[in-house]
């Protein structure tokens, strides 16, 4: 999979004790903004164009990449107000040229090993297909069940977990048949497309145990800061 979106909209509100005046994935993290990580490992795993999916100080995140990213072929789609992740999603998928696009949020770091995913997607003949990661005693998370096959069972809502299965809020996603769905300019990708539409559609999940980070919270902001000091993608 050559295509990526990147989700980097967000307000952030949560994280605003820790990062004030920023976008939550340009929150500096081992001295370079967080976006920089998700960035560079799927540089390296073979994404070779990028879409960002702007909206709060889009020019800040703009200045970075526009910099830092000089050589990247990228593209940006700004929303003039906030459209939830799925009308973000639906709204860059105008400016894809690939059958199948990986999604990425900004300010989730989850270091999937792509070409399993881009495969199982394919030979699956999904609609799509979520990253999913292995996780232990937990409460900020859903939790998503598999069939044998691989194709999803159930969503969960969030409550605490002894361990589960999360969304790692990555997807592979074929572009034509989200766009065909006829869906509302604003709505939530999570809920209004994939667990709405699960049970309808070929939806499947990998599993991935890598390393994951969503700096949300000011907790995980400060972990991912211990985390990835020296790390380059």
């Amino acid at each position: 999979m050559k295509e990526c979106i990147i989700l980097a909209g967000g307000l952030g509100t949560r994280l605003r004790s820790a990062v004030p005046d920023l976008p939550k994935c340009m929150a500096p993290v081992a001295g370079r903004p967080f976006v920089s990580y998700v960035i560079d490992h799927f540089r390296q795993q073979g994404v070779e164009k990028f879409i960002f999916s702007l909206g709060y100080k889009h020019e800040a995140i703009q200045s970075f990449l526009d910099t830092a990213y000089a050589d990247v072929n990228k593209q940006y789609v700004i929303e003039k107000e906030p459209l939830g992740t799925g009308g973000a999603i639906q709204f860059a998928c105008q400016k894809a040229t690939e059958e199948n696009v990986l999604i990425l949020n900004g300010d989730t770091l989850f270091s999937i090993q792509l070409a399993a995913l881009t495969a199982f997607h394919r030979q699956s003949k999904s609609h799509c297909t979520l990253a999913l990661k292995p996780m232990q005693r937990f409460n900020r998370y859903g939790v998503v069940e598999l069939k044998e096959n691989g194709a999803i069972k159930s969503f969960k809502e969030k409550q605490f977990y002894e361990s589960g299965l999360i969304n790692g809020g990555i997807y592979a996603l074929q572009v034509a048949a989200l766009l065909k769905e006829g869906l509302p300019e604003k709505f939530s990708f999570e809920k209004d497309y994939l667990e709405k539409l699960y049970t309808e559609r070929p939806m499947f999940g990998v599993v991935q145990d890598e390393y994951f980070i969503d700096i949300g919270i000011p907790e995980d902001f400060e972990k991912a800061n211990r985390d990835l000091a020296g790390r380059t993608g």
